[in-house]
């Protein structure tokens, strides 16, 4: 059960990674586009990096480069999606939903990896699906209406994105070393970031953060360089030991370590993640949360 350890720190230390963006987001830039570029720009150093310390593999195949490839591209589109959605949302209403993705993990393992879905998983999935409608809800002042948020199915969407990642990625490690193929993962995200973030008004506010010496730039260095690769390599490691499925349920605890972390610093830095720590709010939050993490990992066992 080594795998499971690895899985819940790599989920520890994802967590962290959202709130510091949402710092960055709530204090510091003017474009989420700044936060994008920078992290592109980094991730690719990362990726370059790893890929010249673990060389080329002597038996490789242009099929699981090319999944490792893909499996890189879909972290890129979930993360693009998820930071769209975090520069105007709560993180602990926007993190949970993307942490869903087990749902997409099982339902494109069944197709991919042949693995099957039991009556139980299906429960997991409808319930892990429930939690995330409840967390989206809001109430409409002008009609007293409840609606579900538009950035729902964003992040739904961006959850699709990070369960098919996972697949990819175990098909890609049945052939691939974990580093390498966390190199080329990393290359293909950090390009696709820089590219969809090459816009006069992000370099412009990142080189005025430069020019201030804004403590964003910390911020956005220890995450990248340090929180997001730990994490991400921890993460890559689980899945190279354990079942894919069980490894993508243990990660989507991501989300509850991300519901404690802002909760805990809100109330010792109030307004710097701009949360909602009303009661009221908290408890649907947590519920929510919890409805996400039972149903994940009822898909898994």
């Amino acid at each position: 059960m080594t795998w499971l350890i690895i899985a819940l720190a790599s989920s520890a230390c994802l967590g962290l990674i959202s709130i510091s963006d949402k710092v960055v987001f709530q204090k510091y830039v003017r474009t989420p586009l700044s936060l994008i570029l920078v992290i592109g720009i980094i991730e690719l150093i990362v990726g370059v990096i790893m890929l010249i310390v673990s060389g080329i593999p002597t038996k490789t195949s242009i099929y699981s480069n090319l999944i490792a490839i893909i499996s890189g591209a879909l972290i890129a589109f979930a993360i693009l999606l998820l930071q769209k959605v975090l520069y105007t949302r709560e993180v602990s209403r926007t993190v949970p939903i993307t942490q869903s993705s087990p749902i997409f993990t099982a339902l494109v393992a069944l197709i991919m990896l042949g693995e099957s879905i039991s009556s139980q998983q299906w429960l997991g999935i409808i319930t892990a699906v429930l939690g995330s409608i409840l967390i989206s809800l809001k109430l409409d002042t002008g009609t007293a209406k409840i609606l579900l948020h538009r950035s729902f199915y964003l992040l739904m969407l961006s959850a699709f994105f990070y369960g098919t990642s996972n697949v990819t990625s175990k098909i890609a490690l049945e052939e691939l070393p974990v580093l390498y193929t966390q190199g080329m993962r990393t290359v293909t995200f950090g390009l696709i970031l820089i590219s969809y973030a090459f816009r006069s008004e992000a370099f412009a506010d990142v080189k005025s953060l430069i020019r201030k010496r804004s403590p964003a730039l910390k911020l956005i260095m220890v995450n990248q360089f340090i929180t997001a690769q730990i994490g991400s390599f921890l993460l890559l490691w689980a899945l190279s030991l354990g079942p894919a499925s069980l490894v993508a349920a243990i990660a989507g605890t991501r989300g509850l370590f991300t519901l404690v972390y802002s909760i805990g610093i809100s109330k010792i830095w109030v307004g710097i993640l701009g949360e909602d720590t009303s009661n009221q709010s908290v408890m649907i939050k947590l519920i929510s949360t919890l409805l996400i993490v039972v149903g994940v990992v009822a898909i898994a066992i």
